[in-house]
């Protein structure tokens, strides 16, 4: 009894007497395209690796040949939401360029350009004579993709799911309405006549996001993209797995020994670049020699004459006496600003980066600038993040830089998948056991040999 009462108290449905509730149209909507969903990504698994990449090629010709009609839809949606005050750094996710849009056709080519995904052999094994035992990957099922403002997040993900034989699910923010509308016709077209466009549904009714992560019998993983609200909104309220990551608070070390040309470059570019992405630049740790030697000055103008706004970070030992009281200061030790604002701290040593790190970052990407590369492999060593840079911008950790043709987003979880997501992130084993009437019988009259094999037996 008084487990039922802690069930209902926290909104579980227990029985019909209590919690009856009308069956709601939209949910059941939303599951039938789930179930369809499944189905269509069946009949796709089947088709051979080359019907696969010619369904891949149709929508890169699609996204080039239509690419005044994506526009045309991306700008109804800024006008919309530029007259509702949409903020800044929704905005820039927003809008849509003609280079994106050939940049989106070429990622879509390079995913179809990769090996088949699907059924490839991991491992074999002689489990006992005449038993062999072999690992293939396989399509995790079906996805749902909730995502705010970001259009080219849609046939980034659409594609990584075709060529991974994964159903799809989106669920894409009121900003984008006309933009991904129209996306998804120009891919669902692309589909026929070898696949049920059902394969990805375009939940556009205006349920809650609720209904869609109460669905963990028939969805697989929710991936999040968008703002650090929605992915722990979305944590907290399913059971469905979730890949993606809440934050993007990205560091940059500039050590001692590191060169001033390299440093302002990386840590401009880091930021300029595209403020608004997660991996932006949002902490930039200063080793103190640098404050001693005029260095430290220079780098700051170099951020200022970029259009950065430098905020005074105040946990470290060097950063009071080092940084310019006037500075404005960092509103908390683990900020991520979207904007072109930047927080600057001061350090006694590598060691103090790292323990900063790791106390106030996020996991996704960090950098160390030097031309030392004793320290750098220290730092690459012991940094525990999804991605850990030596003099190259933060924005390089991306799934299309990484050759993944493109990304479903970029996880900061440990299990599953890490850092930059592409096709291998979509993916899950299923074992392929063949024998010749082998019985276990107490594993009587068996030898187990687990014997590795070539894969390609």
């Amino acid at each position: 009894g008084a487990d039922v009462l802690l069930q209902v108290a926290a909104g579980t449905q227990t029985g019909q007497l209590l919690t009856q509730k009308a069956a709601d149209p939209q949910a059941e909507e939303a599951r039938k395209a789930a179930v369809a969903a499944r189905a269509a990504s069946r009949q796709l698994q089947a088709l051979p690796t080359a019907a696969r990449q010619a369904v891949l090629e149709r929508i890169a010709v699609a996204l080039e040949n239509a690419e005044d009609e994506i526009m045309a839809a991306n700008a109804k949606d800024v006008e919309q939401s530029e007259a509702a005050g949409v903020e800044d750094a929704l905005m820039q996710r927003l809008r849509l360029k003609p280079e994106k849009i050939k940049q989106l056709a070429k990622g879509v080519r390079a995913i179809a350009a990769q090996e088949e995904p699907i059924r490839r052999p991991v491992s074999r094994l002689e489990v006992a004579e005449g038993l062999t035992l072999k690992r293939v990957t396989a399509p995790i099922g079906v996805l749902l993709i909730i995502f705010e403002a970001r259009p080219d997040a849609l046939p980034q993900i659409a594609s990584l799911a075709i060529r991974s034989g994964n159903g799809l699910m989106l669920k894409g923010g009121k900003e984008a309405t006309h933009s991904n509308a129209c996306l998804h016709r120009l891919i669902t077209s692309a589909l026929a006549p070898d696949v049920d466009p059902a394969l990805i549904s375009l939940v556009t009714s205006r349920e809650g996001v609720d209904q869609l992560l109460a669905l963990d019998d028939v969805i697989d993983l929710v991936i999040p993209r968008g703002s650090n609200a929605l992915v722990k909104y979305i944590q907290s309220h399913t059971k469905i797995p979730v890949l993606g990551h809440a934050d993007g608070i990205c560091h940059i070390y500039v050590d001692a020994a590191a060169d001033a040309a390299a440093a302002a470059s990386i840590c401009v570019d880091s930021k300029v670049d595209y403020p608004a992405a997660c991996n932006a630049v949002e902490k930039i740790l200063v080793h103190k020699s640098w404050a001693g030697d005029g260095r430290l000055a220079g780098l700051l103008e170099k951020l200022a004459a970029a259009g950065v706004t430098v905020h005074r970070g105040d946990v470290c030992t060097g950063s009071a006496a080092a940084l310019d009281a006037s500075l404005p200061p960092a509103p908390s030790p683990r900020h991520e600003y979207g904007t072109l604002d930047v927080t600057v701290e001061v350090v006694g040593d590598m060691q103090e980066a790292i323990d900063h790190i790791h106390a106030y970052g996020s996991g996704h990407t960090e950098c160390i600038v030097t031309e030392d590369s004793a320290a750098a492999d220290d730092f690459l060593r012991r940094v525990d993040s999804a991605c850990i840079n030596h003099n190259a911008s933060t924005r390089f950790s991306d799934g299309f830089r990484f050759g993944l043709g493109a990304e479903v987003g970029i996880s900061t979880s440990r299990i599953h998948a890490r850092g930059p997501v592409g096709v291998e992130g979509l993916l899950t084993t299923r074992w392929l056991l063949q024998g010749h009437g082998q019985v276990v019988a107490k594993d009587t009259g068996i030898t187990y040999t687990h014997k590795p094999l070539p894969l390609d037996g």
